[in-house]
């Protein structure tokens, strides 16, 4: 019997994760940006480890990502019924629009 795998999530609504914080200077000079993290998720949902993916370019907008969502709570990845310890790739984007 194969079990079925699923991902950690971020997205759930009750999760209530806030937003990066938009940095004030990439605000004054209209930077904007998608930031990909690599997020290590424990068996309890909470973020063990996060690595820059891919940079949007603009060190402060990557680091307002890293800082906010290690902090993050997330709904653990699950094979069958077991909750399990795993990586999902986590994108914030920051636009000013």
């Amino acid at each position: 019997m194969v079990e079925t795998v699923t991902h950690p999530r971020f997205d759930a609504d009750y999760l209530t994760n806030p937003k990066p914080t938009y940095p004030p200077a990439s605000r004054k000079l209209r930077e904007e940006g998608t930031v990909y993290l690599r997020v290590h998720v424990d068996t309890d949902g909470r973020a063990i480890e996060v690595e820059l993916k891919k940079s949007s370019g603009i060190s402060r907008l990557d680091q307002s990502a890293l800082d906010t969502v290690s902090k993050w709570r997330f709904v653990p990845a699950r094979r069958g019924n077991i909750q399990v310890a795993s990586w999902v790739v986590v994108p914030i984007v920051f636009s000013l629009t």
